[in-house]
């Protein structure tokens, strides 16, 4: 870990454009499409369920996201995971994430604060207890992943900015995919990506805005190089 923020694929508003959209990236992070893999319109009808005439709708979304670039007498490309994507999706994360928690930190409520503590103290107690007793099992390090996405999700919720959101939300799903092809969280990850966290948001919990974001440029700097060393 860390893997990224959660990829939040559907908007409130559920109208058709959204759906299409969150079908397609659900099918992305659930591999049933590959980074770099070439597609059809066709065969996005097939796959998604969706009709002709929204695949086409979509189409225009993607490649202005990065998610597709469309390729003469081939098709269309899911995005290719390389160094720049690698170098690119993390250095756009810090942007939002070093600005966000800035603010956060000023606005965070002490509950807030006492619930993202407590949710990440009784992960590293359960990991740590799975660990005597033998492994961590895939379901609990699932449960440390909703944990780790949801503190970031909680930092860029905060700023309640719908264009920063987005931004966001199409980032975060070219970091998950970064993290499928590489180094998507696992039991080595767990407890060390978690004690990261931690010193965030107790960063966070003092009030200190620079405190704050250091530690968080810190532990998305390690998630980055973790990735690189991958390559």
């Amino acid at each position: 870990m860390d893997n990224g923020p959660s990829a939040t694929t559907d908007h409130p508003s559920g109208n058709s454009r959204d759906r299409a959209y969150g079908s397609f990236t659900r099918h992305l992070l659930s591999k049933d499409l590959r980074a770099g893999q070439f597609v059809s319109q066709r065969e996005l009808v097939e796959l998604t369920g969706l009709t002709l005439a929204a695949v086409r709708e979509l189409i225009p979304r993607l490649e202005a996201e990065g998610l597709v670039r469309t390729v003469p007498k081939r098709g269309m490309q899911i995005v290719h995971v390389d160094l720049n994507m690698v170098r690119d999706a993390f250095q756009f994360r810090a942007f939002l994430e070093v600005g966000a928690i800035r603010i956060f930190t000023q606005i965070a409520t002490s509950e807030t604060v006492s619930q993202l503590r407590a949710s990440h103290e009784d992960i590293i107690s359960r990991c740590e207890a799975a660990l005597k007793a033998g492994q961590i099992s895939e379901d609990l390090v699932a449960q440390a992943q909703a944990v780790d996405w949801s503190l970031h999700q909680t930092i860029i919720d905060s700023l309640a900015n719908r264009i920063v959101e987005d931004a966001y939300r199409s980032n975060a799903i070219k970091i998950r995919l970064i993290k499928q092809e590489q180094t998507r969280l696992n039991s080595n990850l767990v407890i060390p990506t978690m004690q990261e966290h931690l010193r965030v948001i107790e960063a966070i919990a003092s009030h200190e805005p620079e405190r704050a974001a250091a530690a968080i440029e810190d532990h998305i700097e390690k998630a980055r190089v973790r990735a690189l060393e991958q390559r």
